[in-house]
């Protein structure tokens, strides 16, 4: 992590997405408790968080733009557009306002996908092949470190003062993104696929997820985890009330215990890629969740936080292994397109598992679904792992290419001396 820091563009990037993410971090958590407090209903407040997942269905249109215009200009916009689009939730005050807020985390939510589309080629542009995955990790540890303090923080703000101030600081935030992100130099290439048909360019990301062996493989393991890992997001409320027999607000508990594991995750994460290859880091990712799981579906505080330390740390190793994957995998002006797809692919099944999730925990005991969890995550990471050939571990940082020894040609033979004689 500290070589890649080193990098003064990457710094500058690095500093630029520690403000967005810091205030991406206070936001997410408030704008669901805003609704709740507004309306007392917990249907409408988790319908804030299917707000801020709806526009995936974009994925395809956002990934064509940030690959087809400069993403250095396109990133100063992206965040000060989020700044702008938060200014509505001043106005909020009653619960006639909440249609407000549903629709500031829908453009948010679109905000968050553009981002990250460009996230992925700025990386792209400006580290080196061999610290791609030293830069991912980095941005992960960051990520999770804020996911400990950021909700909990925007919570308590929105308890104190209000949504006003949370809203400024946010905007606040991104407005220091865009500025920091002026200062950065990045090369330039030209998209891939310029000038073929729009519909064309749209699709570009899927086929090349569904060509390249490596990434068809990752995506179908991951898939088929995302399909159960979701439910973990309505069992973790039946094991605290029904095995830890303690208040729903415990859970807060735990979120924080994970969130430790997400750090230690996050630091590990660059070593695992260059030791087993980006499928071979999400297969560890993936593999980790079923003796959580399965940990998770025997009641017990210690075995419990034992179990989300271990889901925490698998976090980081799924992200950093399959960014780092798409982005040595892809050609630069396509790395846009493939991003969002990837995203795309993976939310899909995730809101669903969610959803499923809520509805399965009423009809069948939190047990057994934990068990159904630790055996699908278990099957796609045996799965993952018996392809992790398809993606070589990547150069360490500062190698040098070994160039094969060739066979010197023998030395010709020296030429004999020739000795004139004279006659007497």
């Amino acid at each position: 992590m500290c070589t890649v820091l080193r990098r003064p563009e990457f710094r500058l990037l690095f500093g630029a997405l520690l403000a967005s993410m810091a205030a991406e971090s206070i936001l997410l958590l408030a704008l669901a408790i805003w609704v709740k407090d507004l309306t007392g209903s917990d249907g409408l407040a988790g319908a804030t968080i299917f707000a801020i997942i709806a526009p995936m269905v974009l994925a395809p249109l956002v990934g064509w733009a940030t690959d087809r215009y400069p993403r250095r200009p396109f990133f100063i916009a992206a965040n000060l557009a989020t700044a702008l689009l938060l200014t509505p939730l001043f106005t909020v005050s009653t619960s006639a306002d909440v249609p407000t807020i549903y629709v500031v985390a829908a453009l948010y939510g679109l905000s968050y996908l553009t981002l990250s589309a460009l996230i992925g080629g700025l990386t792209r542009q400006l580290v080196p092949v061999e610290l791609l995955a030293d830069a991912n990790g980095a941005l992960q540890t960051v990520r999770q470190a804020l996911r400990l303090i950021g909700p909990l923080a925007g919570a308590a703000l929105y308890a104190a003062v209000g949504g006003w101030l949370l809203t400024a600081l946010a905007m606040a935030g991104f407005v220091v993104a865009a500025v920091v992100a002026v200062l950065l130099r990045v090369p330039e290439t030209p998209s891939a696929g310029l000038g073929r048909r729009w519909s064309v360019e749209l699709g570009a990301g899927l086929r090349h997820l569904a060509g390249e062996p490596a990434l068809r493989r990752a995506l179908l393991g991951y898939g088929l985890a995302s399909l159960v890992m979701g439910f973990t997001e309505a069992l973790i409320f039946a094991y605290v009330d029904q095995g830890l027999r303690r208040d729903a607000a415990f859970v807060g508990v735990l979120v924080t215990v994970q969130g430790l594991g997400g750090l230690v995750g996050g630091l590990c994460s660059a070593t695992v890629v260059r030791r087993t290859g980006e499928v071979g880091a999400l297969a560890a990712g993936v593999t980790l969740f079923g003796p959580a799981a399965f940990a998770l579906a025997y009641p017990g505080l210690w075995l419990g936080c034992a179990a989300l330390l271990l889901a925490g740390a698998a976090l980081p190793l799924i992200t950093v292994g399959m960014n780092t994957l798409i982005q040595r995998r892809t050609p630069t002006g396509l790395v846009g397109r493939v991003t969002s797809a990837s995203e795309a692919l993976i939310s899909a099944p995730q809101a669903i598992s969610i959803g499923a999730g809520a509805l399965l925990v009423g009809v069948f005991d939190y047990r057994l679904l934990f068990a159904l969890v630790g055996l699908t995550t278990a099957t796609a990471g045996v799965f993952l792992w018996r392809g992790r050939r398809l993606s070589a571990p990547p150069p360490a940082p500062g190698a040098l290419p070994r160039i094969p020894l060739q066979r010197r040609p023998p030395a010709p033979a020296a030429a004999e001396p020739r000795v004139a004689h004279r006659t007497p």
